[in-house]
């Protein structure tokens, strides 16, 4: 219940955060084009949509959060975290899109310097409230994005603070015409352009990333691997494989425990690995132990190994009669089979009985290859 508790207020604050800065980018974007159109400023028109595309980011966020927090279903038992990151691909192509299609709205009209305006002085306040206000909503929403662990919502954070940035250029542009220096506006322009191109690639490629399963840093896995390998039981890792889904990490992992010990055990080791991994880690949602009683990695192809049927053919073949009803245990180490037979501790007194048992489990480790090693122990 708490885990839904929690997973429900995180939806609620980036549902929050994205509605405060549509309505924040909303503002902006009539105030940024009014002025730049009526104050002559190109750059400030290309800021004006660089706070549009802020604003169809927040939208894509609100509709990203809304399939993606749903629940595991049938069709989709990982969850709809991938959802995000699909959302955060459109948002970072569209960004390459704008960028580019300000550069080649900036070289037409250096092509015809002649009719470059001059930006009115009061584009210069518009540009000054941009830079404080993209400021605040960077902070804001890096905040929610930390507390729900969000990329989507903090790469969000980082296209606004992207907007302050484009706005100190516009800024600085707008003096350098008034100071004189006519290309100067123009020159703004292109640079948020190439800003905002800049920021949509990274989006996609990080996206893509994760999209492809690549593994989490280095740094991390092996502070995963050494944690692992804190694990009382756990004698070895040779495999480990790491993935994100959204904000949140999957580990499989591969360990080595005592080949001697009972199958509940070595289960229990891994329950206990999985545990450690997901409260010392935050952002690991799950955890897959597989659980090994050797490092089997580099085995190159080999013969099948004996089955418990095969065995029990093989102990009722060299045994006879007193095969039936005797308790084995199976052991596959290095690419063979080791059998433990447990014999009823009253054999122990039947020295015949127990001399024809003793000549045949050695006929039969000598004659049957695949047998590593026979023992035999008495039960109480």
């Amino acid at each position: 219940m708490a885990a839904v508790s929690s997973a429900v207020m995180a939806e609620r604050l980036k549902r929050r955060a994205s509605l405060v800065g549509a309505l924040v980018n909303i503002l902006q974007t009539a105030i940024k084009l009014t002025f730049g159109i009526v104050g002559q400023s190109a750059a400030l028109v290309a800021d004006g949509i660089h706070s549009l595309s802020d604003l169809l980011s927040d939208l894509l966020v609100i509709i990203a959060v809304r399939f993606g927090s749903r629940a595991a279903d049938p069709d989709h038992p990982y969850g709809h975290r991938r959802f995000e990151t699909i959302a955060t691909v459109i948002l970072g192509l569209s960004l390459v899109a704008i960028g580019a299609a300000i550069i080649w709205h900036v070289l037409e009209r250096v092509h015809h310097p002649e009719h470059l305006p001059t930006p009115e002085p009061m584009t210069l306040g518009i540009a000054a409230l941009s830079i404080l206000l993209n400021e605040w909503l960077y902070h804001y929403t890096k905040r929610i994005a930390k507390t729900t662990r969000s990329k989507l919502l903090l790469a969000n954070a980082w296209h606004q603070r992207s907007d302050a940035l484009s706005s100190l250029v516009v800024l600085c542009g707008i003096v350098g015409v008034l100071q004189g220096y006519p290309f100067a506006d123009a020159v703004a322009a292109a640079v948020v352009a190439l800003m905002v191109a800049k920021i949509g690639l990274n989006l996609v490629f990080d996206s893509i990333k994760e999209l492809v399963d690549t593994s989490l840093p280095p740094s991390l896995v092996a502070q995963i691997r050494q944690v692992i390998l804190s694990v009382e039981g756990v004698k070895g890792i040779h495999l480990l494989r790491t993935r994100r889904m959204g904000e949140d990490a999957y580990i499989d992992a591969h360990i080595v425990v005592d080949p001697r010990i009972t199958v509940s055990e070595g289960h229990c080791i891994g329950d206990a690995v999985r545990d450690v991994l997901i409260s010392r880690f935050d952002d690991v949602l799950d955890v897959l132990v597989h659980v090994d009683p050797e490092d089997d990695q580099n085995f190159s192809h080999q013969e099948p190994a004996l089955s418990r049927a095969a065995v029990q053919d093989l102990l009722d073949a060299y045994l006879g009669d007193m095969a039936a009803g005797l308790e084995f245990r199976l052991h596959y180490l290095d690419r063979q089979t080791e059998v433990e037979l447990i014999l009823p501790l009253a054999l122990s007194a039947q020295a015949e009985s127990l001399a024809l048992v003793k000549a045949q489990c050695e006929l039969l480790q000598m004659q049957v290859p695949q047998l590593n090693q026979l023992v035999v122990f008495f039960k109480l």
